[in-house]
Protein backbone atom coordinates (compact mmCIF):
# COMPACT_ATOMS: atom_id res chain seq x y z
CA UNK A 1 0.00 0.00 0.00
CA UNK A 2 0.89 3.72 -0.86
CA UNK A 3 1.70 5.70 2.46
CA UNK A 4 1.32 9.48 2.12
CA UNK A 5 3.08 11.73 4.57
CA UNK A 6 1.18 14.83 5.41
CA UNK A 7 3.24 16.60 8.25
CA UNK A 8 4.40 19.16 5.73
CA UNK A 9 1.02 19.50 4.10
CA UNK A 10 0.24 23.04 5.82
CA UNK A 11 3.11 24.54 4.59
CA UNK A 12 3.11 23.17 1.13
CA UNK A 13 -0.52 23.63 0.42
CA UNK A 14 0.50 27.14 -0.26
CA UNK A 15 3.49 26.46 -1.75
CA UNK A 16 4.89 27.94 -5.10
CA UNK A 17 7.35 25.21 -7.55
CA UNK A 18 9.64 26.53 -10.20
CA UNK A 19 8.48 24.74 -12.76
CA UNK A 20 9.64 23.62 -16.53
CA UNK A 21 6.64 22.82 -18.19
CA UNK A 22 6.36 20.93 -21.74
CA UNK A 23 3.38 19.53 -23.16
CA UNK A 24 -0.20 18.40 -24.28
CA UNK A 25 -2.57 19.57 -26.72
CA UNK A 26 -3.19 21.96 -29.00
CA UNK A 27 -2.38 21.02 -33.16
CA UNK A 28 -1.28 23.48 -35.55
CA UNK A 29 0.11 23.17 -39.01
CA UNK A 30 1.32 26.63 -38.69
CA UNK A 31 5.02 27.35 -40.12
CA UNK A 32 6.25 28.74 -36.56
CA UNK A 33 6.87 32.61 -37.50
CA UNK A 34 10.78 32.56 -36.22
CA UNK A 35 13.58 33.43 -38.33
CA UNK A 36 16.99 31.84 -37.93
CA UNK A 37 18.36 35.44 -38.64
CA UNK A 38 17.05 36.91 -35.53
CA UNK A 39 18.31 38.46 -32.58
CA UNK A 40 17.50 37.95 -29.04
CA UNK A 41 14.47 39.88 -27.64
CA UNK A 42 15.75 43.08 -25.76
CA UNK A 43 13.11 44.25 -24.20
CA UNK A 44 9.94 43.02 -22.42
CA UNK A 45 6.85 41.58 -24.56
CA UNK A 46 4.00 43.50 -25.70
CA UNK A 47 2.07 41.21 -23.15
CA UNK A 48 4.48 41.81 -20.14
CA UNK A 49 4.13 45.14 -20.77
CA UNK A 50 0.32 45.18 -20.52
CA UNK A 51 0.29 43.08 -17.78
CA UNK A 52 2.50 45.61 -16.21
CA UNK A 53 0.26 48.49 -17.08
CA UNK A 54 -2.82 46.79 -15.38
CA UNK A 55 -3.81 45.19 -18.54
CA UNK A 56 -3.75 41.44 -17.87
CA UNK A 57 -6.77 39.49 -17.51
CA UNK A 58 -8.47 38.60 -14.25
CA UNK A 59 -8.69 35.28 -15.57
CA UNK A 60 -7.31 32.79 -17.45
CA UNK A 61 -8.38 32.60 -21.28
CA UNK A 62 -9.12 29.21 -21.80
CA UNK A 63 -12.01 27.54 -24.38
CA UNK A 64 -14.53 25.29 -22.84
CA UNK A 65 -12.84 22.10 -24.31
CA UNK A 66 -9.36 23.39 -23.00
CA UNK A 67 -10.78 23.40 -19.76
CA UNK A 68 -11.80 19.95 -19.49
CA UNK A 69 -7.66 18.76 -21.01
CA UNK A 70 -6.30 20.83 -18.71
CA UNK A 71 -8.72 19.19 -16.25
CA UNK A 72 -7.83 15.89 -16.81
CA UNK A 73 -4.35 16.55 -16.79
CA UNK A 74 -4.36 17.92 -13.30
CA UNK A 75 -5.99 14.93 -11.77
CA UNK A 76 -3.01 12.87 -14.01
CA UNK A 77 -1.03 14.66 -12.16
CA UNK A 78 -2.37 14.57 -8.43
CA UNK A 79 -2.79 10.49 -8.98
CA UNK A 80 0.85 10.00 -10.76
CA UNK A 81 3.03 12.37 -7.63
CA UNK A 82 0.67 10.46 -5.30
CA UNK A 83 2.61 7.23 -6.16
CA UNK A 84 6.18 8.44 -6.76
CA UNK A 85 6.24 10.80 -3.93
CA UNK A 86 5.41 8.44 -1.54
CA UNK A 87 7.06 6.66 1.39
CA UNK A 88 6.82 3.61 -0.60
CA UNK A 89 9.11 5.04 -2.91
CA UNK A 90 11.73 6.06 -0.37
CA UNK A 91 12.98 9.12 -2.26
CA UNK A 92 13.65 7.69 -5.99
CA UNK A 93 17.27 7.52 -5.07
CA UNK A 94 19.31 5.71 -8.15
CA UNK A 95 20.68 2.35 -7.67
CA UNK A 96 18.12 1.77 -5.30
CA UNK A 97 14.93 -0.12 -4.16
CA UNK A 98 12.84 3.22 -5.23
CA UNK A 99 14.85 3.10 -8.52
CA UNK A 100 13.08 0.16 -9.59
CA UNK A 101 9.62 0.64 -8.43
CA UNK A 102 9.63 4.33 -10.47
CA UNK A 103 11.18 2.86 -13.42
CA UNK A 104 9.19 -0.14 -14.06
CA UNK A 105 5.45 2.23 -13.21
CA UNK A 106 6.55 4.60 -15.48
CA UNK A 107 7.59 1.75 -18.29
CA UNK A 108 4.22 0.51 -17.04
CA UNK A 109 2.13 4.05 -17.39
CA UNK A 110 3.81 4.66 -20.83
CA UNK A 111 2.37 1.03 -22.18
CA UNK A 112 -0.78 1.84 -21.25
CA UNK A 113 -0.77 4.83 -22.99
CA UNK A 114 -0.11 3.66 -25.70
CA UNK A 115 3.47 4.47 -26.20
CA UNK A 116 6.39 2.47 -27.61
CA UNK A 117 9.92 1.51 -25.69
CA UNK A 118 11.91 4.10 -26.88
CA UNK A 119 15.61 2.45 -26.16
CA UNK A 120 17.25 -0.71 -27.19
CA UNK A 121 18.62 -3.41 -24.50
CA UNK A 122 21.78 -5.02 -24.57
CA UNK A 123 20.88 -7.71 -27.28
CA UNK A 124 19.61 -4.27 -29.86
CA UNK A 125 15.52 -5.11 -28.88
CA UNK A 126 13.22 -2.57 -27.99
CA UNK A 127 13.10 -1.42 -24.14
CA UNK A 128 11.58 1.01 -22.12
CA UNK A 129 15.19 1.61 -20.51
CA UNK A 130 18.50 2.96 -21.44
CA UNK A 131 21.31 1.80 -19.32
CA UNK A 132 23.07 4.44 -17.02
CA UNK A 133 26.33 3.24 -15.65
CA UNK A 134 27.02 4.68 -12.66
CA UNK A 135 29.48 4.73 -9.62
CA UNK A 136 27.89 4.67 -5.83
CA UNK A 137 29.83 6.29 -3.22
CA UNK A 138 28.86 6.54 0.43
CA UNK A 139 31.59 8.86 1.79
CA UNK A 140 32.71 9.64 5.43
CA UNK A 141 34.48 12.31 5.92
CA UNK A 142 36.84 13.23 8.80
CA UNK A 143 36.54 16.97 9.97
CA UNK A 144 38.82 19.53 8.29
CA UNK A 145 41.62 20.67 9.92
CA UNK A 146 43.35 24.55 8.83
CA UNK A 147 46.72 24.35 10.83
CA UNK A 148 49.45 26.93 10.24
CA UNK A 149 51.64 29.50 12.48
CA UNK A 150 49.66 32.49 13.66
CA UNK A 151 51.38 34.99 15.63
CA UNK A 152 54.47 33.03 16.26
CA UNK A 153 52.10 30.36 17.54
CA UNK A 154 50.34 27.11 15.92
CA UNK A 155 47.16 27.90 14.55
CA UNK A 156 44.33 24.71 14.10
CA UNK A 157 41.07 25.54 12.79
CA UNK A 158 39.05 22.24 13.34
CA UNK A 159 35.85 22.37 10.75
CA UNK A 160 33.10 19.93 11.43
CA UNK A 161 31.10 17.66 8.59
CA UNK A 162 27.83 18.89 7.74
CA UNK A 163 27.92 22.02 10.79
CA UNK A 164 30.96 23.79 9.04
CA UNK A 165 31.42 22.10 6.17
CA UNK A 166 31.34 19.08 3.64
CA UNK A 167 33.94 17.24 1.72
CA UNK A 168 33.46 14.71 -1.19
CA UNK A 169 35.06 13.43 -3.94
CA UNK A 170 34.50 12.48 -7.84
CA UNK A 171 37.64 10.20 -7.69
CA UNK A 172 35.86 6.80 -7.85
CA UNK A 173 38.48 4.65 -5.12
CA UNK A 174 38.19 3.98 -1.55
CA UNK A 175 40.12 6.52 -0.28
CA UNK A 176 41.12 10.24 -1.05
CA UNK A 177 42.74 12.94 1.36
CA UNK A 178 44.31 16.31 1.47
CA UNK A 179 47.33 16.29 3.83
CA UNK A 180 48.76 19.93 4.49
CA UNK A 181 47.71 21.04 1.20
CA UNK A 182 48.48 24.74 0.98
CA UNK A 183 45.83 26.79 0.36
CA UNK A 184 45.40 29.52 -1.96
CA UNK A 185 42.27 31.83 -2.03
CA UNK A 186 41.82 31.98 -6.35
CA UNK A 187 38.67 34.90 -6.36
CA UNK A 188 35.59 33.34 -8.22
CA UNK A 189 38.19 30.52 -9.48
CA UNK A 190 37.31 31.20 -13.30
CA UNK A 191 39.52 31.10 -16.23
CA UNK A 192 37.59 33.49 -19.29
CA UNK A 193 39.15 34.50 -22.45
CA UNK A 194 36.36 35.98 -24.14
CA UNK A 195 35.84 38.22 -20.93
CA UNK A 196 39.57 38.88 -20.53
CA UNK A 197 39.65 37.23 -17.05
CA UNK A 198 42.26 34.06 -15.42
CA UNK A 199 41.59 34.09 -11.45
CA UNK A 200 44.86 31.41 -11.64
CA UNK A 201 46.69 34.15 -13.70
CA UNK A 202 50.77 32.81 -12.37
CA UNK A 203 49.82 30.42 -10.38
CA UNK A 204 51.16 26.50 -10.48
CA UNK A 205 48.41 24.91 -8.08
CA UNK A 206 49.89 21.44 -8.15
CA UNK A 207 49.43 19.71 -5.16
CA UNK A 208 47.49 23.09 -3.46
CA UNK A 209 43.91 23.72 -2.63
CA UNK A 210 41.86 26.34 -4.34
CA UNK A 211 39.84 28.47 -2.16
CA UNK A 212 36.50 29.32 -3.82
CA UNK A 213 33.96 32.02 -4.09
CA UNK A 214 30.67 31.45 -5.55
CA UNK A 215 28.60 32.46 -8.47
CA UNK A 216 30.35 34.75 -11.09
CA UNK A 217 31.95 38.71 -10.80
CA UNK A 218 28.92 40.17 -12.46
CA UNK A 219 26.41 38.86 -9.84
CA UNK A 220 29.20 40.37 -7.04
CA UNK A 221 28.80 43.87 -9.00
CA UNK A 222 25.77 44.08 -10.82
CA UNK A 223 27.28 45.41 -13.75
CA UNK A 224 25.40 44.26 -16.95
CA UNK A 225 28.99 44.96 -19.02
CA UNK A 226 30.68 42.02 -16.60
CA UNK A 227 29.89 38.50 -17.46
CA UNK A 228 26.40 38.67 -17.57
CA UNK A 229 25.67 40.75 -15.36
CA UNK A 230 23.34 39.90 -12.52
CA UNK A 231 22.76 37.02 -14.58
CA UNK A 232 24.73 33.69 -13.69
CA UNK A 233 26.86 32.46 -16.12
CA UNK A 234 28.00 28.76 -16.64
CA UNK A 235 31.57 30.09 -14.96
CA UNK A 236 29.48 30.63 -11.86
CA UNK A 237 28.57 27.13 -11.32
CA UNK A 238 30.13 25.36 -8.46
CA UNK A 239 30.53 22.61 -10.89
CA UNK A 240 32.20 24.76 -13.08
CA UNK A 241 34.57 25.69 -10.56
CA UNK A 242 35.78 22.35 -9.28
CA UNK A 243 35.91 21.10 -12.70
CA UNK A 244 38.72 24.63 -13.38
CA UNK A 245 40.39 23.71 -10.49
CA UNK A 246 41.19 20.41 -11.53
CA UNK A 247 42.20 21.60 -15.15
CA UNK A 248 44.75 23.90 -13.01
CA UNK A 249 46.28 20.71 -11.55
CA UNK A 250 44.43 21.75 -7.87
CA UNK A 251 44.64 18.68 -5.63
CA UNK A 252 41.78 20.30 -3.97
CA UNK A 253 39.51 22.83 -4.04
CA UNK A 254 36.72 24.40 -1.71
CA UNK A 255 34.04 26.55 -2.22
CA UNK A 256 32.98 29.35 0.27
CA UNK A 257 29.11 29.25 0.46
CA UNK A 258 26.68 32.41 0.74
CA UNK A 259 22.96 31.65 0.25
CA UNK A 260 22.39 34.54 -1.94
CA UNK A 261 25.55 34.24 -4.71
CA UNK A 262 24.64 30.06 -4.32
CA UNK A 263 20.65 30.73 -4.24
CA UNK A 264 19.73 27.91 -1.91
CA UNK A 265 20.95 27.77 2.15
CA UNK A 266 23.56 25.98 3.61
CA UNK A 267 21.10 23.00 4.36
CA UNK A 268 20.78 22.38 0.90
CA UNK A 269 24.46 21.86 0.90
CA UNK A 270 24.83 20.02 3.47
CA UNK A 271 21.67 18.01 2.65
CA UNK A 272 22.35 17.24 -0.65
CA UNK A 273 26.25 16.16 -0.36
CA UNK A 274 26.12 14.35 2.78
CA UNK A 275 24.42 11.07 1.59
CA UNK A 276 25.56 8.57 -1.22
CA UNK A 277 26.93 10.28 -3.83
CA UNK A 278 26.12 9.12 -7.86
CA UNK A 279 28.66 9.51 -11.09
CA UNK A 280 28.73 8.23 -14.39
CA UNK A 281 30.95 5.20 -14.43
CA UNK A 282 34.90 6.19 -15.64
CA UNK A 283 37.08 3.87 -17.02
CA UNK A 284 40.47 5.88 -15.77
CA UNK A 285 38.12 6.19 -12.22
CA UNK A 286 37.87 10.24 -12.43
CA UNK A 287 41.54 10.26 -11.77
CA UNK A 288 41.78 13.62 -13.32
CA UNK A 289 39.46 15.34 -10.68
CA UNK A 290 40.83 16.86 -7.40
CA UNK A 291 41.28 14.78 -4.93
CA UNK A 292 38.72 16.50 -2.20
CA UNK A 293 35.57 19.10 -3.57
CA UNK A 294 34.45 20.43 -0.49
CA UNK A 295 31.93 23.58 0.69
CA UNK A 296 32.40 25.29 3.75
CA UNK A 297 30.42 28.18 5.19
CA UNK A 298 30.51 31.90 5.23
CA UNK A 299 31.56 31.81 9.09
CA UNK A 300 33.98 29.01 8.84
CA UNK A 301 35.34 31.14 5.95
CA UNK A 302 35.67 34.43 7.54
CA UNK A 303 37.70 32.52 10.50
CA UNK A 304 39.94 31.14 8.06
CA UNK A 305 40.70 34.54 6.40
CA UNK A 306 41.33 36.25 10.37
CA UNK A 307 43.71 33.56 10.70
CA UNK A 308 45.43 34.07 7.67
CA UNK A 309 45.49 37.98 8.28
CA UNK A 310 42.68 39.29 6.12
CA UNK A 311 39.22 40.20 5.88
CA UNK A 312 37.33 38.42 4.39
CA UNK A 313 34.77 41.19 2.86
CA UNK A 314 37.76 43.05 1.79
CA UNK A 315 38.86 39.98 -0.11
CA UNK A 316 35.72 39.36 -1.74
CA UNK A 317 35.68 43.12 -2.91
CA UNK A 318 38.97 42.87 -4.24
CA UNK A 319 38.01 39.48 -6.33
CA UNK A 320 35.16 40.94 -8.02
CA UNK A 321 37.87 42.84 -10.28
CA UNK A 322 39.63 42.52 -12.89
CA UNK A 323 43.11 42.19 -12.55
CA UNK A 324 42.70 40.32 -9.19
CA UNK A 325 45.57 38.47 -7.94
CA UNK A 326 45.27 35.01 -6.31
CA UNK A 327 46.57 35.03 -2.82
CA UNK A 328 48.52 32.16 -0.69
CA UNK A 329 46.38 31.91 2.75
CA UNK A 330 49.60 30.97 4.66
CA UNK A 331 47.64 28.12 5.68
CA UNK A 332 47.39 24.72 5.24
CA UNK A 333 44.51 21.60 4.54
CA UNK A 334 43.99 18.02 5.81
CA UNK A 335 40.73 16.03 5.50
CA UNK A 336 40.63 12.52 4.85
CA UNK A 337 38.00 10.46 3.22
CA UNK A 338 36.56 7.21 3.15
CA UNK A 339 34.42 5.73 0.74
CA UNK A 340 32.42 2.63 -0.50
CA UNK A 341 32.34 1.88 -4.01
CA UNK A 342 29.49 0.45 -5.41
CA UNK A 343 29.17 0.06 -9.39
CA UNK A 344 25.88 -0.68 -10.79
CA UNK A 345 23.62 1.10 -13.34
CA UNK A 346 20.90 3.35 -13.03
CA UNK A 347 18.28 4.02 -15.99
CA UNK A 348 16.64 6.50 -18.05
CA UNK A 349 13.21 5.60 -19.19
CA UNK A 350 12.29 6.36 -22.87
CA UNK A 351 9.20 6.35 -24.61
CA UNK A 352 8.25 7.13 -27.85
CA UNK A 353 5.41 8.36 -30.12
CA UNK A 354 6.77 7.68 -34.01
CA UNK A 355 5.79 10.82 -36.14
CA UNK A 356 4.13 9.51 -39.32
CA UNK A 357 6.25 11.34 -42.01
CA UNK A 358 9.45 11.87 -40.53
CA UNK A 359 9.66 9.21 -37.56
CA UNK A 360 13.95 9.91 -37.64
CA UNK A 361 13.37 13.95 -36.52
CA UNK A 362 12.15 14.31 -32.88
CA UNK A 363 10.89 16.89 -30.36
CA UNK A 364 12.35 15.65 -27.04
CA UNK A 365 10.34 16.13 -23.78
CA UNK A 366 12.76 15.52 -20.38
CA UNK A 367 12.24 15.42 -16.87
CA UNK A 368 14.26 13.84 -14.16
CA UNK A 369 12.89 11.23 -11.87
CA UNK A 370 15.10 10.77 -9.03
CA UNK A 371 15.60 12.54 -5.86
CA UNK A 372 17.73 12.37 -2.59
CA UNK A 373 16.56 9.13 -0.84
CA UNK A 374 16.76 8.33 2.34
CA UNK A 375 19.28 10.25 4.45
CA UNK A 376 19.80 9.29 7.65
CA UNK A 377 22.03 11.82 8.95
CA UNK A 378 19.18 13.90 7.96
CA UNK A 379 17.72 16.26 10.81
CA UNK A 380 14.65 15.69 12.49
CA UNK A 381 12.63 12.48 12.68
CA UNK A 382 12.33 12.16 8.95
CA UNK A 383 14.68 11.36 6.66
CA UNK A 384 12.81 10.33 3.49
CA UNK A 385 13.50 12.99 1.04
CA UNK A 386 10.40 12.55 -0.91
CA UNK A 387 10.85 15.19 -3.78
CA UNK A 388 7.09 15.46 -4.66
CA UNK A 389 7.59 19.05 -6.21
CA UNK A 390 10.91 18.47 -6.52
CA UNK A 391 10.40 16.40 -9.33
CA UNK A 392 8.03 14.37 -9.13
CA UNK A 393 5.66 16.82 -10.90
CA UNK A 394 7.56 17.10 -13.51
CA UNK A 395 7.59 13.27 -14.26
CA UNK A 396 4.17 12.92 -13.84
CA UNK A 397 3.75 15.63 -16.21
CA UNK A 398 5.52 13.06 -18.34
CA UNK A 399 3.16 10.89 -17.76
CA UNK A 400 -0.01 13.13 -18.50
CA UNK A 401 1.47 14.20 -21.45
CA UNK A 402 2.21 11.10 -22.96
CA UNK A 403 -2.20 10.01 -22.62
CA UNK A 404 -2.74 13.42 -24.60
CA UNK A 405 -0.87 12.96 -27.62
CA UNK A 406 -1.40 9.09 -27.60
CA UNK A 407 -5.09 9.93 -27.76
CA UNK A 408 -4.63 12.25 -30.77
CA UNK A 409 -7.04 11.16 -34.06
CA UNK A 410 -3.61 11.56 -36.13
CA UNK A 411 -0.06 11.21 -35.26
CA UNK A 412 2.13 14.32 -35.50
CA UNK A 413 4.60 13.76 -38.33
CA UNK A 414 7.89 14.03 -36.29
CA UNK A 415 8.47 11.70 -33.14
CA UNK A 416 7.64 12.63 -29.55
CA UNK A 417 10.63 11.24 -27.47
CA UNK A 418 9.83 11.50 -23.73
CA UNK A 419 12.65 10.58 -21.48
CA UNK A 420 12.68 10.32 -17.69
CA UNK A 421 15.92 10.82 -16.80
CA UNK A 422 18.22 9.67 -14.23
CA UNK A 423 20.88 11.15 -11.50
CA UNK A 424 19.72 14.76 -12.18
CA UNK A 425 20.06 15.47 -8.32
CA UNK A 426 24.07 14.19 -8.89
CA UNK A 427 24.85 16.51 -11.43
CA UNK A 428 22.29 15.80 -14.40
CA UNK A 429 24.12 12.71 -15.30
CA UNK A 430 20.73 10.66 -16.86
CA UNK A 431 20.82 13.51 -19.73
CA UNK A 432 24.52 13.98 -19.82
CA UNK A 433 24.59 10.16 -20.66
CA UNK A 434 21.56 10.52 -22.89
CA UNK A 435 22.79 13.14 -24.94
CA UNK A 436 25.95 11.11 -25.56
CA UNK A 437 24.04 8.40 -26.20
CA UNK A 438 20.51 9.77 -28.08
CA UNK A 439 17.85 7.51 -28.87
CA UNK A 440 17.56 10.00 -32.04
CA UNK A 441 20.70 11.95 -33.39
CA UNK A 442 21.29 14.96 -31.85
CA UNK A 443 21.24 16.49 -35.25
CA UNK A 444 17.73 15.28 -35.88
CA UNK A 445 16.52 16.55 -32.85
CA UNK A 446 14.20 19.46 -33.53
CA UNK A 447 14.36 20.50 -30.06
CA UNK A 448 13.73 19.95 -26.25
CA UNK A 449 11.11 21.37 -23.35
CA UNK A 450 12.09 20.10 -20.03
CA UNK A 451 10.42 20.01 -16.61
CA UNK A 452 11.96 20.43 -13.51
CA UNK A 453 9.72 21.29 -10.05
CA UNK A 454 6.37 22.45 -11.64
CA UNK A 455 4.13 24.71 -10.35
CA UNK A 456 1.28 23.68 -7.44
CA UNK A 457 -0.14 27.55 -6.38
CA UNK A 458 -2.42 27.36 -9.07
CA UNK A 459 -2.55 29.26 -12.59
CA UNK A 460 0.46 32.38 -12.94
CA UNK A 461 -0.21 34.90 -15.87
CA UNK A 462 3.20 34.39 -16.42
CA UNK A 463 5.76 32.58 -17.51
CA UNK A 464 9.21 32.50 -16.56
CA UNK A 465 11.78 31.73 -19.38
CA UNK A 466 15.11 30.57 -17.79
CA UNK A 467 17.94 31.88 -19.74
CA UNK A 468 15.68 34.43 -21.49
CA UNK A 469 16.44 35.07 -24.52
CA UNK A 470 18.08 32.52 -26.02
CA UNK A 471 16.21 30.64 -28.23
CA UNK A 472 13.42 30.93 -30.80
CA UNK A 473 11.21 28.82 -28.97
CA UNK A 474 10.61 31.80 -27.25
CA UNK A 475 8.36 32.99 -29.94
CA UNK A 476 6.48 29.67 -30.60
CA UNK A 477 6.20 29.66 -26.52
CA UNK A 478 4.57 33.43 -26.24
CA UNK A 479 2.57 33.07 -29.07
CA UNK A 480 0.91 29.75 -27.25
CA UNK A 481 0.86 31.86 -23.80
CA UNK A 482 -0.86 34.98 -25.37
CA UNK A 483 -3.67 32.29 -26.16
CA UNK A 484 -3.65 31.20 -22.55
CA UNK A 485 -4.26 35.22 -21.48
CA UNK A 486 -0.27 34.83 -20.35
CA UNK A 487 2.73 36.76 -20.89
CA UNK A 488 6.55 35.77 -20.92
CA UNK A 489 9.26 37.36 -18.62
CA UNK A 490 12.75 36.85 -17.51
CA UNK A 491 13.55 34.60 -14.34
CA UNK A 492 13.29 36.83 -11.11
CA UNK A 493 16.36 35.56 -9.67
CA UNK A 494 18.92 35.13 -12.85
CA UNK A 495 22.04 35.17 -10.35
CA UNK A 496 20.91 31.81 -9.49
CA UNK A 497 21.99 29.96 -12.61
CA UNK A 498 18.93 28.13 -12.62
CA UNK A 499 19.65 27.71 -16.48
CA UNK A 500 22.56 25.51 -15.75
CA UNK A 501 20.74 23.47 -13.01
CA UNK A 502 18.43 21.26 -14.83
CA UNK A 503 18.53 18.75 -17.33
CA UNK A 504 17.92 20.55 -20.75
CA UNK A 505 21.27 22.15 -20.11
CA UNK A 506 22.51 18.74 -21.09
CA UNK A 507 21.56 18.63 -24.88
CA UNK A 508 21.87 22.77 -24.88
CA UNK A 509 25.88 21.93 -24.60
CA UNK A 510 25.49 19.73 -27.24
CA UNK A 511 23.56 22.02 -29.58
CA UNK A 512 19.97 21.20 -29.37
CA UNK A 513 17.39 24.14 -29.19
CA UNK A 514 15.80 23.55 -25.39
CA UNK A 515 13.24 25.56 -23.53
CA UNK A 516 12.77 25.66 -19.65
CA UNK A 517 9.96 27.70 -18.18
CA UNK A 518 8.48 28.04 -14.92
CA UNK A 519 4.33 28.66 -14.11
CA UNK A 520 5.40 32.55 -12.84
CA UNK A 521 4.72 34.05 -9.55
CA UNK A 522 2.19 36.55 -10.32
CA UNK A 523 -1.01 34.29 -9.71
CA UNK A 524 -3.99 35.00 -11.36
CA UNK A 525 -5.97 34.68 -8.39
CA UNK A 526 -4.13 35.75 -5.75
CA UNK A 527 -1.44 38.62 -6.94
CA UNK A 528 2.45 38.45 -7.10
CA UNK A 529 3.28 39.22 -3.28
CA UNK A 530 1.59 35.88 -2.11
CA UNK A 531 2.79 33.64 -4.85
CA UNK A 532 6.80 35.04 -4.24
CA UNK A 533 5.82 34.84 -0.41
CA UNK A 534 4.69 30.67 -0.85
CA UNK A 535 7.94 30.57 -3.30
CA UNK A 536 10.37 31.73 -0.61
CA UNK A 537 8.68 29.10 2.11
CA UNK A 538 9.34 26.32 -0.47
CA UNK A 539 13.17 27.36 -0.73
CA UNK A 540 13.77 27.59 2.91
CA UNK A 541 11.76 25.03 4.40
CA UNK A 542 11.30 22.15 1.66
CA UNK A 543 14.10 22.30 -1.46
CA UNK A 544 16.20 19.45 -1.10
CA UNK A 545 14.65 18.55 2.44
CA UNK A 546 12.38 15.95 3.65
CA UNK A 547 9.55 18.84 4.10
CA UNK A 548 9.47 18.74 0.13
CA UNK A 549 6.10 16.27 0.53
CA UNK A 550 2.74 16.02 -1.84
CA UNK A 551 -0.51 17.50 -1.24
CA UNK A 552 -3.57 16.33 -2.37
CA UNK A 553 -4.93 19.80 -1.85
CA UNK A 554 -2.33 20.91 -4.57
CA UNK A 555 -4.16 23.23 -7.61
CA UNK A 556 -2.30 21.61 -10.03
CA UNK A 557 -4.32 23.86 -13.02
CA UNK A 558 -1.58 26.09 -13.53
CA UNK A 559 0.67 23.08 -13.80
CA UNK A 560 -1.71 21.83 -16.49
CA UNK A 561 -1.62 25.02 -18.18
CA UNK A 562 2.14 24.92 -18.47
CA UNK A 563 1.67 21.33 -20.11
CA UNK A 564 -0.97 22.94 -22.46
CA UNK A 565 2.25 25.44 -23.59
CA UNK A 566 4.49 22.39 -24.21
CA UNK A 567 2.32 20.37 -26.17
CA UNK A 568 1.19 23.14 -28.26
CA UNK A 569 5.16 24.05 -29.32
CA UNK A 570 5.70 20.03 -29.77
CA UNK A 571 2.59 19.51 -32.03
CA UNK A 572 3.42 23.23 -33.87
CA UNK A 573 7.09 21.98 -34.24
CA UNK A 574 6.14 18.66 -35.10
CA UNK A 575 3.56 19.19 -37.96
CA UNK A 576 6.23 21.88 -39.71
CA UNK A 577 9.31 21.19 -41.18
CA UNK A 578 10.84 24.37 -39.39
CA UNK A 579 14.28 23.97 -37.26
CA UNK A 580 14.37 26.29 -34.36
CA UNK A 581 17.86 27.70 -33.36
CA UNK A 582 19.75 29.55 -30.79
CA UNK A 583 19.86 33.61 -31.17
CA UNK A 584 23.04 34.74 -32.71
CA UNK A 585 25.59 35.51 -30.07
CA UNK A 586 24.50 32.37 -27.84
CA UNK A 587 27.51 30.39 -26.99
CA UNK A 588 25.69 27.03 -28.42
CA UNK A 589 24.22 28.85 -31.85
CA UNK A 590 27.87 27.70 -33.39
CA UNK A 591 27.48 24.18 -32.47
CA UNK A 592 24.15 23.57 -33.72
CA UNK A 593 24.79 25.57 -37.00
CA UNK A 594 27.75 22.66 -37.76
CA UNK A 595 24.89 20.02 -38.08
CA UNK A 596 22.89 22.24 -40.36
CA UNK A 597 23.99 20.33 -43.36
CA UNK A 598 22.23 17.09 -41.70
CA UNK A 599 18.73 18.87 -41.56
CA UNK A 600 17.96 19.78 -45.44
Amino acid sequence: MITIKNRGAGLLKSLLAAGIAAAVFGCSQKEPTTSSDAAAPAQATQSQAAAAAGEAPAAPTISGAEKAEIAAMAQDLHKHIAVLASDEYEGRAPATKGEELTVNYLAEQFGQYGLEPGAKDAEGKPSWFQQVPVVEMQIESTPLEITGEVDGKAYTQTLQPLSDMVAFSQRQVPQSQLENSELVFVGYGIVAPENNWNDYAGLDMTGKTAVILVNDPGYATQDKALFNGNAMTYYGRWSYKFEEAARQGAEGAIIIHETGAAGYPWEVVSGSWSGAQISLAADDKNAGRVAVESWITGDAAKDLFKAAGLDLQQEMDAAKQRGFKPKPLNLNASVALKSEVRTSSSRNVVAKLPGSKHPDEAIIYTAHWDHLGINDHASGEDHVFNGAVDNATGTAGLLAMARQVAQLPQRPERSLVFVAVTAEESGLLGSKYYAENPVVPLEKTVAGINFDAMGVLGPMRDVIVMGYGNSELEKVLEKAAEKQGRYLAPEDHPERGYFYRSDHFSLAKKGVPMLYFDSGTDSFEHGRAWAQEKGDEYTAHAYHKPGDEYDPQWNLEGAAMDLALGLEIGLELANSRHWPNWYKGNEFRAIRDESADTRK
